[in-house]
């Protein structure tokens, strides 16, 4: 019986190193491709290249293997699908998820595109994440798992799956704890055994974030105000939210802060560099405590800060996703107008599921925590599971 074919994307990572061996291992007919996701003049992400010594460790660990190896130079479209869309997002005082874009729109479209091209069967990735298969009467529904390893587990940025990429996908890994993966490309005398684990964008390393975006989006400068935790508007809206309340729609409505509500601390050169949350940047000091943004104002300019991790500007309890932007890995779940579950949910990649109610409305999906969450960010995605299987995301509105 002739072999099945799998195109593995092989980063030059150790993940994806010992993914292509476990797959050849197991009978697959394994083909390796390296994605050169940026050349690109206009905008320089970094000043190092990455890419190129990933792509030499790469082809060395298909040599290794014997398995046969290429590249695709897939920098038009990334800049296009990703990199525009993060600018977009940005300069609208929002925070996109590069990653989670990346594998939605690169890895698991264009890349699988390539891949049944070439024949294969399956695309493969180094994710740490588990697959797995139900019957619904006549139909096969396809799960999406956390990685056996907690701490290294990827199935958040892989949260916009669908049911086709899914029944076309394997992750070879998923079943291993990281010092065991290491463990085996010690044994195999990879290249990449000892590598530190890649950082920043998605396929193309460390970013710094503000020199990237100045490229695009100028400077200018404005006012950080300091809002205390005392006002009295702001701390009732917040009370309210930190209460047993449920299902109340203006929990997911952050409070819209104004210059009355506190004072003058410093300036800053671009409300759009910041992201709810961010610590490091404002180079303002005389305050017992860090200050945190806890909110932004692109139109006017101005950003919105708080003293210490626990002020209540920091949290909320609820959220909202459009209708548009609701997706559903498990579209057999899927909620009507009206109707809630129980589930657990993240907002950013290895936080701890919390646990929450999902209610949907007409035009929206409310999102509702049983604890009050730290910077939520417009942008980013909220994903939802139930016993650790991830069955539907979306993008947080405000």
């Amino acid at each position: 019986m002739k072999s099945k074919r799998v195109v593995l994307g092989l980063s030059g990572g150790v993940d994806s190193s010992v993914a292509a061996h476990l797959l050849k291992k197991e009978g697959y007919e394994v083909i390796s491709i390296f994605m050169k996701n940026w050349h690109n003049e206009d905008v320089t992400i970094s000043n190092e290249c990455p890419w190129l010594e990933d792509s030499y460790d790469a082809v060395m660990v298909s040599q290794k293997l014997g398995i046969p190896f290429q590249t695709v130079d897939l920098s038009k479209e990334y800049k296009e699908r990703i990199v525009d869309y993060m600018f977009d997002e940005y300069s609208r005082g929002r925070t996109p998820n590069p990653d989670v874009l990346c594998n939605r729109e690169i890895k698991f479209d264009l890349f699988l595109d390539i891949a049944l091209s070439l024949g294969a069967d399956f695309i493969a990735t180094g994710h740490y994440c588990q697959k797995k298969q139900i019957q619904k009467g006549n139909e096969t529904i396809f799960q999406l798992f956390e990685g056996n390893d907690t701490n290294k587990d990827q199935s958040y940025f892989l949260c916009q799956l669908n049911q086709y990429q899914l029944k076309k996908a394997l992750f070879p890994i998923g079943h291993l704890k990281k010092d065991e993966v290491r463990k085996i490309a010690k044994s195999e005398g990879f290249v990449t055994a000892e590598k530190k684990d890649s950082q920043g964008l998605c396929f193309i390393g460390k970013v710094k974030l503000p020199d990237f975006l100045k490229q695009k989006l100028k400077p200018f400068k404005g006012d950080v105000i300091q809002i205390p935790d005392s006002l009295d508007t702001f701390k009732s809206h917040n009370l309210k939210n930190l209460n047993n309340l449920e299902f109340d729609e203006s929990m997911s409505v952050p409070y819209q802060y104004n210059l009355n509500d506190g004072k003058k601390v410093g300036v800053h050169h671009g409300a759009h560099y910041y992201t709810i949350g961010q610590r490091k940047g404002l180079a303002i000091g005389g305050t017992k405590n860090p200050l945190f943004v806890i909110g932004t104002d692109v139109e006017e300019n101005i950003i919105y800060v708080g003293e210490g991790n626990l002020h209540p500007g920091l949290y909320r309890k609820a959220l909202r996703v459009s209708l548009d932007q609701i997706h559903w890995i498990r579209e057999d779940l899927s909620l009507i107008e009206g109707q809630t579950m129980a589930v657990e949910a993240r907002i950013r990649y290895r936080q701890p599921l919390s646990k929450a109610k999902l209610l949907q409305k007409k035009d929206y999906l409310y999102v509702f925590f049983d604890e009050p969450q730290s910077a939520v960010t417009p942008g980013q995605f909220v994903a939802w599971y139930i016993k650790k299987e991830l069955i539907g995301s979306g993008t947080i509105l405000e």
